[in-house]
């Protein structure tokens, strides 16, 4: 791309194409995405690429692949769009039964399944209000809110700057699943049953770690994990088929609680700890951000 091009010239449209064409990898899809007919993406594709001296995608056996100069693009190209919908968007004006808007949230499996269902259900039937959630580390979900890459995130113990705020949505602890004819089923569960069972685990569960096994490892004990997973969804149909047990919130358990599963207080001292929301400052008197807070609020609130 010529270093004096001139800004003026540049149709922003086309940079709406590039982020289609990015995301989708396909003329077609793209153009879907966007609302354009095929033709009209090729055009666009055409003029990008003279615009930036690159190819941009090009055509492989497994489909259309970016090239590297169009790898660098992708996500300056996204926050540049993020922030001039924000320009274009008057939020002193924002009405939830009249605004088209998209919300990105972070959260995990775990809050997305607890808090999703009372979101969605409580959008406006009258309003246009979508909301796109996504999975990200503890560093790159501070990262984003500092970058305006989200809206909002819901999480646990995040270090972050001044710049970020934060409050409490929900208290929970760490409570231990199994099926109903588990053969401890006689007797409560104590800490030498606990120990001697074998155990499934999640991965990319933070909890797991700090509330649980962090503690048995001062108590020097750990599980003996018999199953280790990355996600939560397997967790009840591998409980009810096994004598696994499973450590997990007590807010999950409850939603994942059926006639074939048990809960049981785990049999030794494990901290309660708080589902936090975070938000960047920019936003303490945004509208928008204030309402969509304010539904996350309520969602917990429902909780309990």
């Amino acid at each position: 791309m010529n270093d004096d091009i001139n800004l003026r010239s540049i149709d922003l449209n086309l940079l709406v194409a590039l982020d289609a064409l990015l995301t989708e990898r396909h003329v077609t899809k793209a153009a879907d995405r966007v609302g354009l007919s095929q033709p009209a993406m090729s055009n666009a594709l055409n003029r990008l690429r003279a615009m930036f001296e690159d190819e941009l995608l090009v055509r492989t056996t497994t489909g259309m692949q970016p090239t590297p100069r169009a790898t660098e693009l992708a996500e300056p190209l996204r926050q540049v769009l993020r922030q001039v919908e924000r320009v274009m968007a008057s939020d002193a004006g924002f009405d939830p039964h009249r605004t088209e808007r998209t919300f990105t949230i972070r959260m995990s499996d775990i809050l997305a399944c607890l808090l999703l269902p009372r979101l969605a259900a409580a959008r406006p039937a009258d309003g246009r209000i979508s909301y796109n959630t996504i999975h990200l580390s503890p560093a790159l979900t501070i990262d984003a809110l500092e970058r305006d890459e989200i809206d909002v995130a819901v999480s646990m113990g995040l270090d972050h700057s001044a710049s970020i705020r934060s409050e409490t949505l929900l208290r929970d602890r760490m409570v231990c699943l199994m099926r109903r004819g588990h053969e401890i089923k006689h007797g409560r569960l104590t800490f030498e049953r606990f120990i001697a069972q074998e155990h499934m685990k999640v991965s990319m569960s933070p909890t797991d770690l700090r509330f649980v096994d962090d503690v048995l490892t001062e108590r020097g004990h750990r599980r003996r994990i018999a199953l280790n997973v990355p996600h939560w969804l397997v967790v009840p149909h591998v409980l009810k088929k096994t004598d696994l047990l499973a450590v997990m919130p007590r807010q999950l358990a409850a939603v994942l609680m059926d006639d074939e599963l048990r809960m049981e207080d785990l049999p030794f001292e494990s901290a309660p700890f708080d589902w936090m929301l975070y938000w960047h400052r920019r936003y303490d008197q945004s509208n928008a951000n204030g309402w969509l807070r304010d539904r996350l609020r309520a969602a917990c609130s429902d909780l309990g």
